[in-house]
Order: structure tokens, then sequence, then C-alpha cells
């Protein structure tokens, strides 16, 4: 995200706590094995879920994200062979969503992978008035048995409209907070992962530390910085995502 503001905004100056703070889905895709990848489907036009490196976006034709994602596949021509990268799940999704057949890149959200579909079935037999409302990067599975699928703003939003008391959450942990300010007479679970620690929580997220934001802020780095070239090439995509969006009235 660090680097798609620096590349909308190359006049400001964008800093990062902790330039490890990276992204699992992100680094999934190496652009120069993305790129090989992409030379075996000469025809197919690329759209590229926004979490992905400045690399990734630069070898794609559209970028979206996982709101917009369905509208920006149905502005393709259905003629037009289309490869989704780099979340396979998150394709895989859109896919059934949209009626499309995509060439899908092999990657994923660490965090996303790692729910539990028996551990989550265990929990709502234990919450029966629990409603499951879950990201579209999990896989099928545990998408089979959620009651809502949306992007995070759209399952924060769900909850604000919805009527049920109690929501078992299945994306990443940091939501939970902004959940019960906006509903502070809802109950919301985290949904358990496979094994013991607490794998639902972004490890890389989690390197940004308020002692590394006060340090940032103080010192004004470390700072993100770019490629002229590579800024160029990353950004048109994003420019025809949002005319795509633009015309769709997102």
């Amino acid at each position: 995200m660090a680097e798609t503001a620096k590349i909308l905004s190359p006049q400001k100056k964008v800093l990062l706590p902790d330039l490890k703070a990276g992204c699992s889905l992100a680094d999934s895709a190496p652009p120069e094995l993305f790129a090989r990848f992409k030379t075996q489907y000469p025809d197919h036009l690329v759209i590229s879920y926004i979490n992905c490196s400045a690399g990734i976006k630069a070898l794609s034709d559209i970028i979206c994200t996982s709101s917009n994602a369905e509208k920006i596949i149905e502005a393709v021509p259905k003629d037009q062979p289309i490869i989704f990268a780099p979340d396979r799940n998150l394709g895989s999704y859109l896919m059934k969503k949209t009626g499309r057949d995509m060439v899908l890149w092999n990657g994923a959200c660490m965090v996303h992978e790692i729910f539990s579909l028996e551990k989550i079935t265990k929990l709502k037999v234990r919450h029966p008035n629990a409603k499951i409302i879950a990201h579209p990067e999990c896989e099928a599975p545990i998408l089979a048995i959620a009651d809502f699928v949306g992007s995070t703003t759209g399952l924060l939003k769900f909850t604000q409209r919805d009527d049920a008391k109690e929501y078992i959450v299945v994306t990443e942990t940091g939501i939970l907070h902004q959940m019960q300010k906006e509903n502070p007479g809802k109950t919301f679970i985290p949904a358990p992962p496979n094994n013991a620690c607490a794998c639902n929580d972004c490890p890389h997220m989690k390197l940004n530390t308020l002692e590394k934001l006060y340090l940032c802020m103080e010192y004004e780095q470390p700072e993100i910085t770019m490629d002229e070239n590579l800024r160029i090439a990353a950004k048109r995509p994003i420019d025809r995502m949002l005319e795509i969006s633009t015309q769709a009235g997102l």
C-alpha cells in the first residue's frame, strides 16, 4: 500500500515505519517469474489485485480491489481471455461470481489460508446464532459456509446494516476493533486458525508498532522511493481501474 501511495502521489513523501512490513500475498508473485508466466499467454489481459508489488502492477493491464473486482472483470469483453493475479482464492471466487474462465497465478495470503474449516464449524455449533462473514481471499471451503463474503469495507458495512448480534469474522483481526467501535451492541468472534498460534494476525502488518510510527514521524524515515519508469508503468493499470470504476458508478 505504501508503494501504491507513492505511485499515485510521486510529489509527496511516503513513509513506512518498518520497510520489512510487506505482504505475503505480494511476495507470492515475484515480478521476474510472473513476467515469464505471462509470456505463455500472449493474448491474455492481466487483471491484478491491488495487494501486489509495483513490479506486478507494471506487468498488469488493470488493477482491481476486492470491492470492485467483479465489476472490473465484467467490463472486459467476454471473448477476451484473462490472467488474474496474484491471489488464486480471490480469483477462484471471482470465476464463480462472474462465470469467467480465468488463468490464475498461484499466489495467496498466508493469513487467509490458515483458517480451519473444522474449527470454524465447531465454533458455529457453540454460537448457532452467529453469522459467518469472510473475505474472498479465504479458501473455497470457508467461503462456501459463509453467510456473507465481502471486502474488508464490505464486511464492516454488512455488520452495520445486518440485524444479527453475533459474527464469526474470517479475516485479519485488525478489522475487529473497527467493527466493535461501529457496533457496540454486537459480538465479534475471530475465526480460529489451523494451529495454536495467532496466525489470523498478519505478522507483516504487526511490524508497524507505535514506537516505530513515532520514530518514523520524528525523523521522516524510512521513505519509499521508486524508479520513475517503474512508477509510470505501475500507474497505468491503476488509472484504468479508476476509469472503469467511474463508468460503473463505483
